[in-house]
């Protein structure tokens, strides 16, 4: 964790910000129309979680999640992974969405990164 660079760390705390954003308004969305949020509230946890392990580790902010909590953000992150992988793959090459699912995974990536070196202590 300590070789990643400055800007990396400023896009990936960037990218999960917006991906709670996108979470919280699909939350309200759902809430709005009657849905099953049960899924959109367990990804938003551990979008939260990840975020704050990240800012924990880089910028020493305090978090207050359990191991089983730091387990269960780490297992729903790595389930996110796939399918956001699939939708890089057919992005088109330099469009910004594919810039953003870039950040995206990277931000992932360092968060399950992050847990994991937070667990084994």
């Amino acid at each position: 964790m300590e070789n990643v660079s400055n800007l990396d760390k400023w896009e990936s705390i960037k990218s999960l910000q917006s991906t709670i954003s996108k979470l919280q308004n699909a939350l309200s969305q759902m809430t709005h129309n009657g849905a099953n949020t049960t899924l959109v509230k367990k990804r938003l946890k551990a979008v939260y979680i990840g975020l704050a392990i990240l800012e924990n580790v880089w910028n020493q902010s305090p978090h207050h999640y359990t191991l089983e909590d730091l387990t269960e953000a780490r297992n729903v992150i790595t389930g996110l992974l796939p399918s956001i992988e699939n939708s890089y793959a057919k992005s088109k090459t330099g469009s910004p969405q594919r810039t953003l699912l870039e950040r995206r995974i990277k931000a992932l990536e360092l968060s399950i990164q992050a847990i994991d070196e937070l667990s084994t202590k």
